[in-house]
């Protein structure tokens, strides 16, 4: 029993850490691993770690050209902010030891069934965990076994992006394969399904078809469609299969805010979810994120405000005066997502009454986020806990892969009008918004949407409409989820990152009511003039405590002073390999354009 205590212990360790070196960790022998391994119980412990060493515990506070906060972080900034760093930087393969670990052991269980299932679990993780390393590095070694010191595979160079994937997809099959159903998991949507699998195939592979095909790369092995294919096959049978749906309460002005605060996953839509517990003190700080002026002060950016429809289907930005329309006309019957996005008149806390209107020294923009804020006394009865949300975070859910789905057979060619009514249009259905039309999009492409200005200049071809409209939905619907950047990589739109992160607009200064229930909310005045005194506002002083683009009125412009280096297309679609992996392995080549200062 003493062994066994200590290889869980190991196990939960190697879950929390991320920085150590995998050639530091102890020999499995030094732990008497024949006493483990034994046991579904064994292999279940042991897989936890899984869980929180791989998936993204904080997918809301990712920056991009969409949503942004007080410090930029260095993709925003990039030039010489990005740089090549000493260690860390992402190449960190320990959680991938403990996946091949158990893999290497699986087969001392005595329960056959037992060590099919933690095999597909494992091999579900490690195609999960290429995925990372293949965004973020592209060529990567591939690893399908414990590595010990003295192994001389430490030592290999990159393997090709095609090996890797061509592994991964075997992976990912052989978990769909073994994996049980959601209704055979009685831990779902906390524990890895065959949905998940299915789930995942469609994200990396849609990636991989869309990288490969907006970045014209071409390398030996399968083509940019054939990734494509995969992608829709995978979302299809997922969405066909009728296990997952989304959630409704027929109620389009409050569903999509309360499933991302509710204090459980919704089964039904939460394909794999994390768990979090006030009880268990398990916390995440999405809402002090929005609410706690010391947490980050995010905001969307009036770009993608621009882009929600209007409550009939219209375009926001086909209306005389959009640009310099004041907040609370520009809000005004637009797809009910955005007031369950931002703060917007009206608004008031789940759980409470009082209006509150957005409050800009929480936000940099002025477009509050209000996605993940939970009831003030959610969970346990406490009167305000905002630094301590438990509301549990989608890993997977059914609207990624309807949006999938139909963007991967647009990007095919192959889209119908019977593929959107499926996906895109189900996701609409949700929030009472109009269907989209295919033929009508393809007809009038948004030239919003396709202008260098505000969003994808590359996207050509007879279906050019319609993707520019699955990647509105996208970007409306997967706010705050921990796709966006990811999305402009592998779109080949670093130049979305050059784009305006302005926020809300003003004509200059005045009394604003923000939240529409005629109170005064903001007061403006020029340098030189005396500060008013309104009870209860928010006062600033322009080109002091507030920045506004055109000087003494326009756009919020919180990063005024801060000087931006635009996406550099040759280099910033991925990270550098850190130096000290490259100066203990002199097989490691370096990715283009980033100077590590290393010669051989």
């Amino acid at each position: 029993m003493k062994n066994r205590n200590i290889f869980i212990a190991l196990a939960l360790f190697a879950g929390l850490s991320s920085c150590d070196d995998w050639i530091d960790k102890s020999p499995l022998s030094e732990i008497e691993e024949e006493n483990y391994f034994r046991t579904e119980t064994d292999l279940q412990l042991f897989s936890n770690g899984f869980y929180n060493s791989i998936l993204n515990k904080s997918p809301y506070d990712e920056q991009s050209d969409v949503y942004v906060q007080q410090e930029l972080s260095d993709e925003m900034l990039g030039g010489e902010n990005r740089i090549v760093p000493a260690s860390g930087g992402g190449w960190s393969w320990t959680a991938l030891r403990s996946v091949n670990t158990l893999l290497g052991n699986v087969d001392k269980c005595e329960d056959a069934e037992a060590a099919t299932k933690y095999t597909a679990v494992a091999r579900f993780f490690r195609a999960y965990f290429y995925y990372d390393k293949v965004k973020r590095f592209g060529d990567v070694p591939w690893y399908d076994k414990e590595l010990f010191s003295d192994d001389p595979d430490l030592y290999k160079a990159r393997d090709s992006r095609e090996l890797v994937m061509t592994n991964m997809l075997a992976d990912i099959d052989y978990a769909i394969d073994n994996l049980p159903t959601r209704a055979e998991e009685s831990s779902s949507p906390f524990r890895v399904t065959r949905g998940a699998a299915l789930a995942l195939k469609s994200r990396f592979c849609l990636y991989e078809g869309t990288y490969r095909k907006y970045h014209n790369l071409t390398i030996e092995g399968n083509n940019y469609t054939y990734y494509l294919q995969q992608a829709a096959d995978a979302a299809e049978e997922l969405i066909d299969g009728g296990e997952y749906h989304l959630y409704s309460t027929d109620n389009p002005e409050e569903d999509y805010l309360m499933l991302f605060a509710e204090e459980d996953a919704n089964p039904d839509e939460y394909i794999l979810a994390i768990k979090f517990d006030y009880g268990m003190s398990v916390y995440h700080n999405a809402t002090a994120h929005t609410l706690v002026p010391t947490q980050g002060r995010p905001g969307l950016t009036r770009k993608l405000i621009n882009t929600y429809l209007m409550k009939d289907g219209t375009r926001f930005t086909d209306r005389e005066g959009w640009e310099t329309m004041p907040f609370t006309e520009e809000v005004k019957d637009r797809d009910p997502r955005l007031a369950q996005s931002i703060r917007t008149p009206g608004y008031h806390r789940i759980g409470r009454t009082e209006v509150l209107a957005p409050d800009l020294s929480v936000s940099v923009t002025g477009y509050q986020p209000i996605k993940y804020v939970q009831d003030p006394s959610a969970s346990g009865g406490q009167v305000d806990r905002n630094d301590r949300s438990t509301c549990d975070l989608p890993v997977f859910r059914l609207a990624e892969v309807m949006l999938n789905f139909a963007e991967a057979k647009a990007e095919l060619g192959t889209l119908t009008q019977a593929d959107l009514d499926k996906s895109v249009n189900e996701i609409r259905k949700r929030v009472d918004m109009p269907a989209l039309n295919m033929a009508q999009a393809n007809a009038n492409p948004d030239s919003y949407l396709s202008s260098a200005d505000y969003g994808y200049a590359n996207v050509t071809g007879s279906n050019q409409g319609v993707i520019l409209e699955i990647r509105r939905e996208r970007a409306i619907e997967l706010t705050q989820e921990g796709f966006r950047f990811d999305d402009l990589v592998r779109w080949k739109a670093g130049t979305c990152i050059n784009q305006s992160i302005m926020g809300m607009y003003f004509p200059g200064a005045g009394e604003y009511d923000l939240s529409g229930d005629g109170q005064v909310d903001v007061v403006l005045y020029n340098e030189g003039d005396a500060q008013p005194e309104v009870p209860d506002a928010q006062v600033y002083q322009i080109g002091s405590g507030i920045f506004l683009s055109e000087g003494d009125h326009g756009y919020i412009n919180y990063h005024h002073n801060i000087s931006r280096t635009p996406f550099d297309e040759e280099r910033d679609y991925l990270y550098p390999v850190p130096i000290n992996e490259r100066s203990l392995n002199h097989n490691l080549t370096q990715n283009p354009g980033w100077d590590d200062g290393l010669s051989f």
